[in-house]
Order: C-alpha cells, then sequence, then structure tokens
C-alpha cells in the first residue's frame, strides 16, 4: 500500500469518527432546534418600538447585510454604524467602529450628544470586552423608558462560543454567537438595570433602566465557565419566550 492510500484511508476514517463522535451529533442538532425557532431578533425589536408611544429614534451596531434586519426596523429615525468589514457595499450612515462612533458622540463631532436613543441593538463584533463596551456607551445613549437589545446571548454549544470565528471545523460549522453571552451574564448581575433573554434566534437578550424584565442575579458563575452556563442558563439569562416578554411588559 502507497503513501497516497494510507492518507486517503486515515482521512476517510478520522472524518467518519468525528461526524460519527456524539459532541459532534449534539452540537449539529442543537443548530438545527435553534434554526427552527420562529421569533426573530426583528420581531422583538419592533415590538418594543411600538409600545414606546411617541416618535422613535433606533441604532444598530453591527448591520452587515441591511436586508437582515436594519431595513424591515418599524422606527421614526434610523441609524446604522458598522465599519463594514464583512460586507463590502456597507451602505450605513457612519463607516467606523462603534467605539470611534461613540467617541465622536461624545464630543458632539456627530449627531448630538443630547440625543437620546430609545432602541440600540447591538450586533457587532461577538466577543464580550466589545459588546460590554456597546452596553456601557448605549446605556448612557438610551431614554430611560428605552432599551438595550443584544443578538446572540444564548449559544446553544461550546463550539457556538468559541472567541475564533474562523474555527469552523466544529459542530457549529459557519454559526457563531462568539463570547457575547459573557457581558450580557456580567450585566444580568447589575442591579441598576432589568434584564431577559428571548429564548430564539440565537438568545435575544433585552436590557432596560425602567421595565420589570427581570431582576438582577447574585453572580455565581464569576469566571464565565460556559459549563456552568449551560447547567443554568434558565436562571443566568432569565431565558422567556416572546409572549411572556409581552405579559410582562403589559404588567400581566
Amino acid at each position: 500500500m502507497n503513501i497516497k492510500s494510507i492518507k486517503f484511508i486515515n482521512y476517510f476514517s478520522h472524518g467518519r469518527k468525528n461526524i460519527n463522535a456524539s459532541s459532534y451529533i449534539h452540537g449539529t442538532a442543537k443548530t438545527k432546534l435553534e434554526l427552527d425557532k420562529t421569533t426573530s431578533r426583528t420581531q422583538v425589536i419592533n415590538y418594543l418600538l411600538s409600545n414606546i408611544r411617541r416618535k422613535t429614534t433606533y441604532l444598530e451596531i453591527g448591520v452587515r447585510n441591511p436586508e437582515h434586519n436594519f431595513n424591515h426596523i418599524s422606527s421614526d429615525k434610523k441609524y446604522s454604524v458598522d465599519p463594514g468589514a464583512e460586507y463590502k457595499d456597507n451602505p450605513v450612515d457612519y463607516k467606523m467602529t462603534s467605539d470611534e462612533f461613540f467617541r465622536l458622540l461624545d464630543t458632539d463631532e456627530i449627531l448630538s450628544n443630547t440625543m437620546k436613543f430609545d432602541l440600540v441593538f447591538i450586533d457587532g463584533l461577538h466577543l464580550a470586552g466589545q459588546v460590554n463596551r456597546d452596553i456601557e456607551n448605549s446605556l448612557r445613549y438610551i431614554a430611560d423608558d428605552g432599551f438595550v437589545v443584544l443578538h446572540d446571548c444564548n449559544p446553544p454549544t461550546e463550539w457556538h462560543a468559541r472567541e475564533d470565528y474562523r474555527y469552523q471545523s466544529t459542530p457549529a460549522g459557519g454559526f457563531w454567537n462568539g463570547t457575547t453571552w459573557k457581558a450580557f451574564l456580567k450585566w444580568r448581575s447589575e442591579s441598576n438595570v432589568q434584564s431577559c433573554c428571548i429564548d430564539s434566534d440565537w438568545g435575544i437578550g433585552i436590557i432596560s433602566k425602567t421595565h420589570p424584565l427581570g431582576d438582577s442575579i447574585q453572580a455565581t458563575n464569576p469566571f464565565f465557565e460556559f459549563s456552568e452556563l449551560d447547567k443554568n442558563r434558565a436562571r443566568e439569562l432569565n431565558l422567556i419566550s416572546f409572549e411572556k416578554l409581552k405579559l410582562l411588559l403589559n404588567g400581566t
């Protein structure tokens, strides 16, 4: 048997072993379950905006293709921020990072540093440090009865929660939630905000200064270990359905 034949046999046997491994089967099944959930971030955002009884102002951080969400948001004024790393057309209002956007907003070089957004949607770089800064900055610029909404807060497996998007030879494939969940979980233990996570579309996190979404929790996962999240995610993330969110905001 020549070396080429041996390499082919090894390639085939190792590949078959990997795709039949319980972790691979479990991971791909979790992906399918998530894709089968029907409530989208667009639905949630539009519902939240519809509950604000005035003309609304919306900001989206991390747009990529605007047809995926931005173009379908119903708000009187809409602004978008994206540096264009993933979508070369990048038809947004502010072609820059969110850090740069908030820096210029603070110094009154764009828009106005006195303005308030009714809802800020965060779907930019899915790494905890960046997401945490985006939350902090957004909370400074939302109205008292406004909302900060985040995508990708409920990764189904550790593969989906990997730090490096490029590492795609996993059961998660090209699906990537990153470490957004860590930033959201950090804010779940902040007593000055209320928060919940809609159990659909990879986890739609919602943070509010005033609305009764869910009380803060004591931090029980200080090192942000995924296994601890996985065991306690209903409590840690305050996972609820879209229907439960409607009941909370209607006071029932």
